[in-house]
């Protein structure tokens, strides 16, 4: 079930000592900042899990798997709500190559998918939706109204998914491409703390895609789970990257200047990947056109 509530954003505050070239999305003094969280993480078996720890009883709800691909270097997370008798789940950023793992491990942990989710339409990979919805039938994909691609949902700022008592709030975070999502976990006393987000490429552990940054409104010990990392790390949190983030810690001429010369290759995969990507994947599984949710 899809419930759609509206969120609230609040604008950045400009420092008053910043000149006019000062960056809106990273106002803050690093001396400001509390050290941020120790986070250690495990490698298990076929998947990482995180060594998650809550403030919150509710943390025993949420179950949270990070799993990795490792020729696209991208991260597919798991979320579930293990308190309910369904146990409904959840995928983000899934990838065609690994489906047949996540299925597994879906299947192996007892739990019922309803949503396979991306933040934007990928470039280096095909998104493993479409197969998921062959193999899962009556899984929903979902992806962002701005992306322009198909999908069974089209969310957009405000919405909420739901799985179980358990949601994700929906946060616009376009310039990486124009249709990227944050998906965020719940506020509330029943929801798991810290909060979770879900970044896609928006932000990344000490670096980021061309976005705008008002995840950095999120609480300071939020977990940034990004949907890459090509150095090893697996997490970080909102003010570590306010602290440590290379790209973020600049006035607004130097983040222009790193961004316009990073010299990236031309993705090997983006004329395969993202015309799949914008018909849900390897396939185009449905010719009505996708539901828009409205709020």
């Amino acid at each position: 079930m899809l419930r759609i509530g509206v969120l609230r954003f609040v604008a950045l505050p400009r420092s008053s000592s910043s000149s006019s070239s000062s960056l809106l999305f990273n106002p803050f003094s690093p001396k400001s900042l509390p050290p941020p969280p120790v986070i250690r993480t495990k490698l298990v078996s076929r998947y990482r899990t995180m060594a998650y720890t809550a403030s919150s009883g509710s943390s025993s709800k949420l179950l949270f798997r990070q799993l990795f691909e490792k020729e696209s270097s991208t991260y597919t997370y798991l979320l579930a709500d293990v308190s309910h008798p369904d146990k409904p789940a959840l995928l983000i950023d899934p990838v065609d190559k690994t489906v047949d793992r996540d299925i597994s491990l879906v299947k192996e942990l007892g739990l019922k998918l309803i949503y396979a989710m991306n933040t934007h339409v990928h470039a280096d990979h095909v998104t493993g939706t479409g197969l998921i919805k062959t193999k899962l039938p009556g899984v929903k994909s979902v992806i962002s109204k701005a992306s322009k691609s198909k999908a069974d949902l089209l969310i957009e700022a405000g919405d909420k998914i739901y799985f179980g008592d358990l949601f994700l709030e929906v946060r616009v975070t376009p310039g990486h491409t124009l249709g990227c999502l944050t998906y965020v976990t719940g506020d509330g006393p029943d929801q798991p703390q810290p909060r979770m987000a879900f970044t896609g490429d928006a932000l990344l552990i000490r670096g980021c895609g061309r976005t705008d940054f008002q995840i950095f409104t999120l609480p300071k010990d939020t977990f940034i789970y990004p949907a890459h990392d090509y150095k090893g790390f697996t997490v970080s949190t909102v003010g570590e990257e306010m602290l440590y983030n290379p790209r973020l810690t600049k006035d607004e001429e130097g983040f222009k200047s790193i961004m316009e010369n990073l010299k990236l290759s031309y993705p090997k995969m983006i004329d395969i990947a993202v015309p799949a990507n914008m018909v849900c994947g390897l396939q185009d599984l449905s010719e009505r056109p996708a539901e828009s949710v409205a709020k």
